[in-house]
């Protein structure tokens, strides 16, 4: 544990989903560290790769388990997907993304054959062949590949599951392409928070349970991060990782101990 580089910290970023809660569930103590992290002048943003939930149903979500969180403290990887689309000039997508979350995309011009951006999130079981050759024809245009995020996989009630990683890969394999990866372990993602809490990566830590995306990000970012024994951490996976978290703690619950005993 590197205590020192906890001394100058002003504000935390809390991973959500295997951080705060899993499923429907909080994780124990989870609420109250929270709440002490505030009470004790820390800013809070909380950050995911989630892309299952509109901004609104994060929010609501949060605050049905017990978070008092306002959406201008939450950024998520499809939010930060749609400032990127906003600011091209004429964007015309293909949506691969949860129902909910193409409400906050509703604005923007789609297609499913002349899309110039195929954004890619969490769409569960509708994966097809037809649907992937679709991509791949559009792609095969010039069209470019936006990944939501990542992963490689997550942790659900009923135990890990694959994520989306292995589709982005098995496109930018058969379109000879490299997708646009806008949530974690993106370091545009990161300073995009920064810039928000207008504070300096040393001066703001990142807790979470994936040791690539979270804590390897956020050290590629230049913020330390923390890793919690949550989630879908795995002993193994972490150790094979070759990532050093700054510290690891069994939980959320005791980050605010952290934090003061490095005050």
């Amino acid at each position: 544990m590197q205590k020192a580089k906890f001394s100058s910290i002003k504000a935390v970023l809390f991973d959500l989903d295997g951080v705060l809660y899993v499923g429907k569930q909080p994780i124990a103590g989870a609420i109250e560290a929270v709440d002490a992290v505030r009470k004790a002048g820390y800013a809070c943003r909380f950050v995911t790769n989630t892309s299952t939930l509109s901004l609104a149903s994060l929010q609501h979500k949060l605050k049905a388990l017990g978070f008092q969180v306002g959406t201008e403290e939450i950024f998520s990887a499809p939010q930060a997907a749609l400032k990127y689309l906003q600011s091209q000039p004429n964007p015309v997508c293909r949506l691969l993304l949860a129902d909910d979350v193409k409400q906050d995309f509703a604005h923007l011009p789609q297609s499913d054959s002349d899309a110039n951006f195929i954004v890619v999130g969490d769409i569960g079981d509708a994966w097809t062949y037809q649907m992937l050759n679709e991509v791949f024809a559009c792609l095969m245009r010039g069209a470019k590949l936006i990944a939501i995020h990542k992963n490689r996989f997550w942790q659900t009630e009923n135990g890990l599951q694959m994520d989306i990683g292995a589709f982005i890969t098995g496109l930018e394999y058969a379109a000879n392409t490299q997708a646009m990866l806008i949530g974690k372990p993106s370091a545009d993602f990161f300073n995009m928070v920064l810039a928000d809490l207008n504070l300096q990566p040393q001066q703001v830590v990142m807790i979470g349970d994936d040791i690539d995306s979270d804590v390897g990000g956020a050290q590629a970012a230049g913020l330390p991060g923390i890793l919690v024994r949550t989630g879908k951490y795995r002993q193994a996976y972490a150790e094979s990782s070759g990532i050093q978290p700054d510290a690891i703690i069994d939980s959320v619950a005791g980050l605010p101990a952290l934090l003061a005993s490095a005050r």
